[in-house]
C-alpha cells in the first residue's frame, strides 16, 4: 500500500501530518506499506507497527542524515555480489538492471523504531540508442524481518512503489488534481478514472515525457485529435472501409 510523497513545504508538511489520518481508515493489520523518505519518521513507523500491527518499507534519504549515513557505511565495505538480481528490463529506450543487498546487522544499531533489515538498491540503466549507462543507488530500511520478506521481495516491494509514484505525480502535478473542486457523489472517482485513462493513452504513444506531452496537448483540441490521428488529415488511406 503506496503513500506518495510532496514536492513542496505545504504538500510535505500536510502529508506527515494527515497520512496517519487517512490510514486510520484502512485495514493495515499485516499489510505493507511503502513510502518515499517525507514519512520516513519515528512517529510513522510507531504507529504503523505498533498501533496497526502493519508493516513498513521506507525510502532513507537526506531528512534521516544519521540513519542514511547509518546504512550507506555499511554496504560500501560490502564487495559480495547482490543478494537478489533482477531480470533485465526493456523499454522506453532503455535497458535496466536492478540489484539488492539487505542486512539486519543494524538493527540494534540504527536509531530507528523496528527496524528488521536494511536494503541497498541499485538501478543499473542503458540508454540504447547512446550506449551511456547510468547508476542509480538508493537506500532504504523495513520492518519485515528476514524470514517473511527476502531480498527478491523487497526489491519488489520497492519496485512496485516506484511506479505508483509516478502514476501519482503525474495526476497531481499535471491535473493538479489535490486542487479540484469536484467532490461530491462519484465525480472524484469517475474523474480519477479519466485522467488515468488519458495518461494511458500518452504512455500507449511510446512517449518518454508524458508530463510534458501533456502539457503541449492541454486545451488543444485539434492537436489531440491529430495525435491520436482520428482527424482526416492524419489517417492513411486504408481501403474502402477504415476502422479506426
Amino acid at each position: 500500500m503506496p503513500v506518495g510523497n510532496g514536492s513542496d513545504e505545504v504538500k510535505q508538511s500536510n502529508e506527515i501530518k494527515f497520512a496517519p489520518i487517512l490510514l486510520s481508515l484502512l485495514p493495515l493489520r499485516n499489510k505493507d506499506i511503502t513510502s518515499d523518505a517525507i514519512n520516513t519518521q519515528t512517529e510513522f513507523a510507531t504507529y504503523l507497527v505498533e498501533q496497526r500491527k502493519a508493516h513498513y518499507y521506507l525510502s532513507v534519504k537526506a531528512n534521516q542524515p544519521t540513519l542514511l549515513e547509518d546504512i550507506k557505511d555499511h554496504f560500501i565495505t560490502r564487495s559480495d555480489p547482490a543478494d537478489y538480481e533482477d531480470r533485465v528490463s526493456i523499454g522506453h529506450g532503455r535497458i535496466e538492471r536492478r540489484r539488492i543487498w539487505t542486512t539486519s546487522a543494524l538493527n540494534d544499531y540504527v536509531k530507528f523504531p523496528h527496524v528488521a533489515q536494511a536494503y541497498r538498491i541499485e538501478r543499473e540503466i542503458t540508454d540504447k540508442k547512446s550506449g551511456r549507462t547510468s547508476l542509480v543507488t538508493a537506500y532504504g530500511i523495513t520492518s519485515r524481518p528476514e524470514n517473511e520478506a527476502s531480498p527478491k521481495t523487497i526489491l519488489h516491494k520497492v519496485r512496485g512503489h516506484w511506479m505508483v509514484e509516478v502514476s501519482h505525480y503525474i495526476i497531481d502535478w499535471v491535473f493538479d488534481e489535490d486542487r479540484s473542486t469536484i467532490r461530491t457523489g462519484f465525480g472524484p472517482e469517475n474523474m480519477t478514472r479519466l485522467r488515468r485513462f488519458a495518461i494511458s493513452l500518452i504512455k500507449s504513444k511510446k512517449i518518454k515525457g508524458v508530463s510534458k506531452k501533456m502539457r503541449k496537448l492541454n486545451k488543444n483540441m485539434r492537436a489531440v485529435l491529430d495525435y491520436l490521428k482520428i482527424t482526416s488529415n492524419t489517417t492513411k488511406p486504408c481501403g474502402t472501409v477504415c476502422l479506426l
